[in-house]
């Protein structure tokens, strides 16, 4: 008998035999000692994770002359045939060769007769993804209403190319890679078969090069046999699989820790002259400082060590390096491999990341460079700090439309007045300006209203266009708004501020700060002002030649007081006036008395 490769000498026969997939065994079996399976079920997964196996057991296991069983009996004649690939009624179908609706169409002509000499026709279509899309369409109705006596396995390993109609009419069972013990538990079952000794070391190296593929596992275990004498050693899987040993990644450690570059780039040009492939050196370098991360974290964690064992030495380098360190070191690596699969100068990326790695210094060593640097250079310190100050004064200047105020001692401020919806007008601040108003401040913000308004955009300007300027100082302006949520919209909008402020600075030559007040709250502010201040107009009798009554005494012999452009009260203007206002808005309307 010709020699046959251990991936298919050794396929799982059984549920039992099979490595993981713990979900799909138990799913089936259930289902088949309840009698409640179905007519089609996708198989989908990595590469050599047991697809095709599973479905052939399960397919044994309905025809079995023994069902209803969780197991097939594998001694039955349809067992035994099953397996040697003889039984007329499980057809096995490779749609990566037969991906034409032709064969689809054989297919679907021939499920309609009844099985040869079993319960049930079995057809297993591997690769299934590689079928067309009218070979799918001549599929789906037969899919979705087989004969009673038809099952569907679909197997593949890309189940996002198969149509959604028909994954919908299928039971999906999702097949995981298998971990690293059961690779090493099924290749031990194998070498104990064939009574060769090995080193455990060894079945490690080639569980983790297998990337989690029980058919990749056994066909490198099978090299590595034939390479090998009387016992499987580990440096015959490290030659064998391309893989290094721990004492190279623990020599390369110790040499990056001593910033030995020297070394460090002697043993990488070792390991290329001997055939390493960089980008998988990448990786196993990712592997090894990961393991070294896990064995700080604790010591209980040896168990999911990949790429060392646990050893003394081992233990003491882990706890040589910062955390940071080691997510540094991976961060790069991880970096760098990417780079490396559109590169063919892998060898350059590799050591240049070596060379980042050996430069690389943590974060709390970055933070002290930093502040060393800053130690040695005064006068850059003291430049930094002053352009600091200023852009802080810059942003304060432009969210609020001013400029800074001076350090002084806080003024005690009133309660800002609370509009129905909410917004608090800043009355101790529109107060301050109240105090010293001036009606050539307020005249100018008027001059310049329209001009500015014309400049903003729309949806701007009309938040303004009921809005009016009522008094004014040196340095800010007092804008009363006839309905409230435009006043809010206003105040709460700080770069709608500052671009105004700024217009109106352009056309005045000063920057003002814009207060904004709802009418409601600016009436009654008014009303306590005139009346805190004194400011009514009184009576005074003075003793003239004729006896006559005059208003205030001469404007010469009278303080300064504040001016309020809005004394007028509303209800006394001309209801012509007003309605001009209305129609065209008060910064358009002047009103000359004859």
């Amino acid at each position: 008998m010709t020699y046959q490769a251990f991936y298919r000498v050794y396929r799982p026969q059984s549920f039992r035999e099979m490595s993981g997939q713990a979900h799909v065994k138990r799913t089936l079996q259930n289902a088949l000692l309840a009698n409640k399976t179905t007519h089609a079920y996708l198989f989908s997964g990595p590469r050599g994770t047991g697809k095709t196996s599973t479905a052939k057991i399960f397919a044994k296991a309905l025809n079995c002359e023994h069902a209803p069983s969780k197991e097939p009996c594998n001694e039955c004649a349809t067992c035994l045939s099953i397996t040697e690939g003889s039984h007329p009624d499980v057809i096995e179908f490779d749609a990566a060769s037969n991906s034409r609706v032709e064969e689809i169409r054989d297919v679907i002509e021939k499920v309609r007769f009844a099985p040869a000499s079993s319960r049930y026709k079995v057809y297993i279509i591997d690769e299934v993804h590689m079928l067309s899309t009218s070979a799918f369409n001549a599929l789906l109705k037969t899919l979705e209403e087989p004969p009673p006596h038809a099952v569907f396995i679909l197997a593949t390993t890309e189940p996002h190319k198969l149509p959604a109609t028909i994954i919908s009419r299928c039971q999906r069972f999702d097949f995981k890679r298998l971990s690293t013990n059961d690779i090493i538990e099924r290749m031990k079952v194998v070498l104990e078969d064939i009574a060769l000794p090995y080193e455990e070391q060894g079945l490690k190296v080639i569980a983790q090069a297998a990337a989690g593929g029980m058919r990749d596992a056994l066909s490198l275990l099978d090299q590595v046999v034939s390479f090998s004498g009387e016992k499987l050693k580990l440096e015959d899987t490290l030659l064998v699989t391309g893989s290094i040993s721990q004492d190279i990644f623990y020599d390369l450690a110790e040499a990056l820790k001593a910033k030995d570059v020297a070394q460090m780039l002697a043993l990488l040009e070792q390991l290329i002259a001997d055939g390493k492939d960089p980008l998988r050196l990448s990786e196993d370098l990712i592997t090894f400082f990961r393991d070294l991360l896990l064995l700080q974290t604790s010591d209980d964690l040896a168990e999911l060590l990949e790429l060392v064992s646990p050893e003394e030495r081992v233990f003491t380098l882990a706890h040589e390096f910062a955390p940071d360190m080691l997510y540094g070191y991976i961060d790069i690596l991880a970096k760098t491999q990417q780079e490396m699969r559109f590169s063919h100068h892998t060898k350059i990326y590799l050591e240049t990341a070596l060379l980042k790695m050996v430069q690389f210094s943590g974060v709390g060593a970055n933070q002290s460079a930093a502040t060393n640097e800053m130690a040695l250079s005064p006068e850059l310190a003291h430049k930094i700090v002053a352009l600091e100050q200023m852009v802080q004064q810059l942003s304060l200047q432009l969210q609020t439309g001013a400029t800074p105020p001076a350090t002084q001692a806080p003024k005690e401020q009133r309660p800002r007045a609370k509009s129905p919806n909410g917004y608090k007008a800043p009355t101790g601040r529109i107060q301050e300006v109240l105090k010293d108003a001036t009606k050539q401040d307020v005249q100018r913000i008027k001059s310049v209203w329209a001009q500015a308004l014309s400049q903003m955009q729309k949806s701007q300007s009309a938040l303004l266009a009921e809005a009016e300027p009522v008094a004014a100082s040196s340095s800010a302006f007092v804008l009363k708004f006839k309905y409230d949520i435009h006043c809010q919209m206003v105040a709460d909008n700080q770069s709608l501020k500052a671009h105004f402020t700024q217009l109106i600075a352009g056309q005045s030559g000063t920057m003002y700060e814009m207060l904004c007040i709802p009418e409601e709250s600016w009436l009654k502010m008014r009303e306590e002002f005139i009346r805190d201040h004194g400011l009514q107009q009184k009576k005074v009798t003075t003793a003239s030649e004729h006896g006559e009554e005059l208003l205030e005494p001469p404007l010469a012999e009278m303080p300064e007081e504040p001016f309020i452009d809005d004394a007028q009260p509303l209800a006394s203007q001309d209801p012509l006036v007003t309605e001009a206002e209305k129609l065209f808005g008060k910064n358009f309307v002047e009103v000359i008395e004859d």
